[in-house]
């Protein structure tokens, strides 16, 4: 999670997501018994004549850089201090 990852791709090329993307979906009890009722059919990529050939070339992956751990100030006047001398940011 927060890591970067590299990649390298044909053009033309399409990538998409999702904002839903890590939330899980709920089935209903009544989908469930449905689907127990349908047939399965299974086909392999020959079947539906598609290239699963990787067109994808992975450069590299790079993990997050290790933050350090926050520090609690007494008040307001140590804190406003703190962004003056050592961040420097007012």
């Amino acid at each position: 999670d927060g890591g970067s990852e590299v990649l390298s791709l044909t053009l033309p090329a399409i990538i998409t997501t999702d904002l839903r993307l890590n939330e899980p979906r709920y089935v209903t009890l009544p989908n469930i018994m449905k689907a127990k009722k349908k047939p399965l059919e299974t086909l392999k990529p020959e079947d539906l004549g598609v290239d699963v050939a990787p067109r994808i070339k992975t450069l590299k992956v790079v993990e997050p850089p290790v933050r350090s751990a926050g520090i609690k100030v007494a008040d307001v006047a140590a804190l406003v201090d703190k962004l003056k001398n050592e961040a420097k940011v007012i």
